[in-house]
């Protein structure tokens, strides 16, 4: 037995993070090598100072929360489709995003996310 987290535990752990708006609880969730790509390969950043640089200013957002909307997992992969609510540059809404995370060793190494479009407060998806 290696003491490791499951990868359920790792993202779960990841998420719990995020929607407390505790970076450095979340970072730790990730490798310190790791990558966040765009899905199907866009880098976004890379190693722990560009992830906390990316994602930092959303931890301000007033109304932040990622919903989980469903979960598989197939052995250290874990998928989320999430519902993320978010204050945009143009105001409040939200985005459904589907992230893939590769976890090794405990740790996120890489998550690539498939972003859908931004839908603002009282807009309907059509």
């Amino acid at each position: 037995m290696t003491g490791w987290s499951s990868p359920e535990e790792v993202v779960q752990r990841q998420l719990e993070a995020y929607n407390a708006k505790d970076l450095e609880a979340w970072l730790a969730t990730y490798a310190p090598d790791a990558k966040q790509f765009e899905h199907p390969g866009k880098l976004l950043a890379s190693g722990h100072d560009e992830i906390r640089a990316r994602t930092a200013p959303r931890f301000t957002e007033p109304n932040l929360h990622a919903r989980l909307l469903k979960r598989t997992v197939m052995s250290n992969v874990v998928i989320d489709h999430e519902d993320v609510t978010r204050t945009f540059p143009e105001g409040p809404g939200h985005v459904e995003l589907v992230c893939i995370y590769v976890v090794e060793r405990g740790r996120i190494q890489s998550a690539s996310f498939v972003i859908g479009p931004a839908v603002m407060e009282g807009t309907q998806k059509e």
